[in-house]
């Protein structure tokens, strides 16, 4: 079978049957056209175990983003979506190697960027006040910092939220929803906000008209700098993201006896190993209570 066309068929077959976000698509197209134009494969039986090595040494010479060569988990995306697309032809049984003869390169375990409770505490509060803008930025943090949500997430939320209730459904990656639960902090800054609002558009987090300018949804990017500018104010002086406060919504819930699956639930991911990333937390409490209560009784 012709490789382009399957590699059509393969696409398809991700965003309609297993309902995969459009950026993923667009980057596992990406990923297997440029094997195919480095390997010369034309067919799917041109694709070899020999040509895959050969690929992987060429990605590993190629620059990265930030200098130096690409990044171990840069390369082990294409292999991931490789091992798809070779999983995608055995279960139409066209003729293919297998998938398990891609290996995936180890990588050094992966660091979060966190704050400390101090910190996250004079970032929640950083933006108190009266103003239109103020309240809107307040609702952002503590909606942030109450559900986990993803920034992209946030940015879909519209109006018709009911704060009445404790929970809402999120639409997440790959089109799975999920509930997620409102603080009451969260839920007060989100009330304060919207009393403030004088316009009509549904979406929830919009930008500050000035004039005549009509208000429009914000963007992840928006959120950004409005995360940023909040945690120069707070003097926090590492790097604060959106994803920071999902990092510290996944350890607050973990280092207060929360299970790792819950967890998992809660941050919409597909995976549990995604979430075993936070178990490090878990980790620095065991040896808390193992450096606290063990060997009392030596002499």
């Amino acid at each position: 079978m012709e490789a382009e066309a399957a590699k059509r068929q393969f696409l398809e077959y991700i965003e309609i049957e297993r309902g995969r976000a459009v950026k993923t698509i667009e980057n596992y197209d990406h990923y297997l056209t440029r094997y195919f134009a480095q390997t010369g494969v034309r067919r799917v039986t041109d694709i070899t175990e020999q040509n895959i090595r050969e690929f992987r040494q060429w990605l590993n010479r190629q620059p990265g983003t930030s200098g130096g060569g690409m990044k171990r988990r840069t390369q082990n995306y294409y292999m991931i979506a490789l091992r798809a697309f070779l999983k995608f032809l055995r279960k139409r049984e066209i003729e293919c190697i297998s998938p398990e003869r891609i290996e995936l390169a180890k990588l050094p375990e992966r660091e979060l960027d966190l704050i400390t409770s101090a910190e996250l505490e004079r970032l929640l509060k950083s933006a108190h006040g009266t103003e239109e803008r103020d309240l809107r930025d307040t609702a952002i943090l503590e909606m942030l910092f109450s559900t986990g949500l993803r920034v992209s997430e946030l940015c879909a939320l519209d109006t018709d939220l009911d704060l009445a209730r404790d929970s809402f459904s999120v639409r997440g990656k790959g089109e799975k929803v999920r509930v997620v639960f409102l603080s009451d902090a969260a839920k007060s800054a989100v009330v304060a906000y919207l009393k403030a609002r004088k316009d009509m558009a549904d979406a929830l987090f919009v930008n500050i008209p000035t004039g005549t300018q009509i208000p429009s949804r914000l963007t992840p990017r928006s959120i950004e700098r409005i995360i940023k500018r909040a945690a120069t104010k707070a003097g926090i002086t590492k790097k604060v993201t959106p994803h920071v406060l999902r990092h510290s919504f996944a350890t607050d819930l973990l280092s207060n006896g929360a299970d790792i699956r819950s967890v998992q639930q809660l941050l919409g991911h597909a995976s549990i190993n995604t979430t075993q990333i936070y178990t490090h937390v878990t980790d620095t409490h065991l040896h808390e209570i193992h450096k606290k209560y063990h060997g009392k009784n030596r002499t």
